[in-house]
Formats: structure tokens, sequence, C-alpha cells
């Protein structure tokens, strides 16, 4: 929940979000090479083939965070927590397409509600940015792609988050590089850096967004590993609830609205009503795989 806020206030301040992001590639790849070689991880080192069957996971999260990283320079928080909600929806779509079955009725029901309540709360968005809503809907398609990658390649190749985290922040770099002096960032960016590095409150916050990047990857990539790319969807719902309420309150450019409001409200009962209905539906399965074993034995 702080990243979203930490993001915010740092590029409020520093309006470079490409090169925000290779820095914090750069500080992940660095941090897990000395933990490696200082003996503090047992992550593997560099495979060429299992870099090459990551690739597309480390493209996909880029494309994730650059994109939602530009939508935050345009979109108030609430809201975008609010277009970032759906990426359940679009998780399941997959699932669908991958051969995971349909969504049972309450859990489809639930996903409807969270999409009605953006559509609601956008119509009530003074605010309303197009170019910023645009970042976040395609930040949403690339979150669905590289969770259901992220899944898919701790299952079959067995690795851990820390290695699919070294390997997808060590790939992230040259692409990215690349991008930051395509699109004019570099050099003027680092200029910008090191002229705003004597503020000790944007150093700390910059400090801050580095580390918080690092640990809600690992948390996040452990997840998707250990359950599924779903249940990380799930906990980023349930985390929305707090960052929605708060968002109204920090970093200004909320401009409250009844219409807003409610959308936001419908949005997140969808979210909770969804978090409810997948809980409802694993702990089914779960009993009825403890039944069918007892019947087995008998």
């Amino acid at each position: 929940m702080a990243m979203v806020f930490i993001n915010k206030a740092v590029l409020m301040q520093y309006a470079h979000s490409m090169t925000l992001l290779t820095l914090q590639q750069l500080a992940t790849t660095l941090l897990i090479h000395f933990g490696r070689s200082m003996g503090y991880t047992k992550a593997r080192g560099v495979d060429m083939e299992t870099a090459k069957k990551l690739l597309p996971v480390s493209i996909f999260y880029n494309a994730n965070v650059a994109f939602a990283l530009a939508s935050l320079k345009g979109v108030n928080i609430p809201m975008y927590i609010a277009i970032k909600r759906l990426t359940p929806l679009a998780v399941l779509v997959a699932g669908c397409f991958s051969g995971k079955g349909r969504p049972t009725i309450q859990v489809t029901l639930s996903v409807l509600l969270t999409a009605t309540g953006v559509l609601i709360a956008a119509l009530g968005d003074f605010s309303f940015d197009l170019t910023g809503y645009s970042m976040a809907f395609i930040s949403v398609f690339f979150q669905t792609m590289y969770l259901v990658l992220v899944e898919k390649s701790g299952a079959e190749d067995g690795l851990s988050s820390v290695e699919i985290m070294f390997y997808n922040s060590f790939l992230s770099l040259p692409f990215l590089m690349f991008l930051i002096i395509a699109t004019g960032e570099f050099p003027n960016s680092l200029s910008v850096l090191f002229a705003k590095s004597y503020s000790f409150s944007f150093l700390m916050i910059l400090i801050l967004s580095l580390v918080m990047g690092i640990v809600l990857n690992f948390t996040m990539f452990l997840c998707t590993i250990v359950n599924s790319a779903l249940t990380t969807t799930i906990v980023g719902v349930l985390k929305g609830v707090g960052s929605t309420t708060l968002g109204f309150f920090m970093l200004g450019g909320v401009q409250v609205h009844a219409l807003n409001v409610t959308g936001l409200v419908i949005n997140t009962a969808g979210g909770v009503w969804y978090s409810y209905a997948k809980y409802q539906q694993k702990r089914s399965k779960s009993v009825k795989q403890v039944t069918d074993v007892e019947a087995h034995r008998k």
C-alpha cells in the first residue's frame, strides 16, 4: 500500500518515471548479486537458457511498471487503485483462455460490480485525464501477463522468488537504458537527480522508493509462486481498500464528488466480494479434497 504513495510523492518532485524505474531495477540487481557473493542467498548464478525463458516476464513487468508510473502523473490515487483493481478480471479471462475453466457466478458478479464501480467513479472524476487513464488500463494488461508468466515459471522451472527477481531486474537494465535514452530522459534526468539529491527530504523519499520497490517485488513474486497469480491480485484488492481511503486525504489531486465516491465504494465492495468468493471457492475445494482422501482410505 505504501509503495503507491511513495512513488506518487517522488513523481510529484521528480517527473522522470523511466529513470526512477531504472534505478529501482539497478538497486535490486546489485543487492541480489552482492548478497549471493557474500553467501546471504542461495540463488543460482546466471544461466542463459533460464534468462531466455524469463525474458518475456521482464518485458511485461517493466511495461506494467512504466505505464503505472506514467499514469500516476495524471490519475489520482483512489482512481488509480480502482482501475488496477480490474486486474483480477484480466487474470480470470487469461485463465479461461489457458484452460483453467470458467469462474463461478459469485466471482463473475463481483468482477462486474468492480468494473461498474470504476465506470461510475470515472464519470465523477473532475480531474479526468485520458492519457493517465489509458496508461493505467494498459498497465493492467501487462500486470496480468507477467503474473501469469511468473506463476508458470516458478511451477515449471523450480525457480525461487529471489532468482526470478534477479533475472527480471538484470534483463530489464539494457531495455530500460535504451528507453531513457530514446525518450530523451537521459542525461537530463541524472542532472535533475543530482541537483535534487541535496534535498534531505527528497533523498529519503527516493531511498524509500528503492527499498520498498525491492520488498514489494520479492513478496509479490513469492506470493505468486507459492500460491497463484489470482491470489496475488486478491491480496492487492484487499490492500487497495486502505489505499483508496488514504488517497482522498494524502498528496492532494482529489476533488471529492458524490458520483466519484459512490463509484469507488461500489468498486471496493466488488473487490471485497470477489476476495470472499475466491476464499469460499478455495475453502470448498480443500474440504472436498480432504473428504475424497478419507473416502479413499476407507
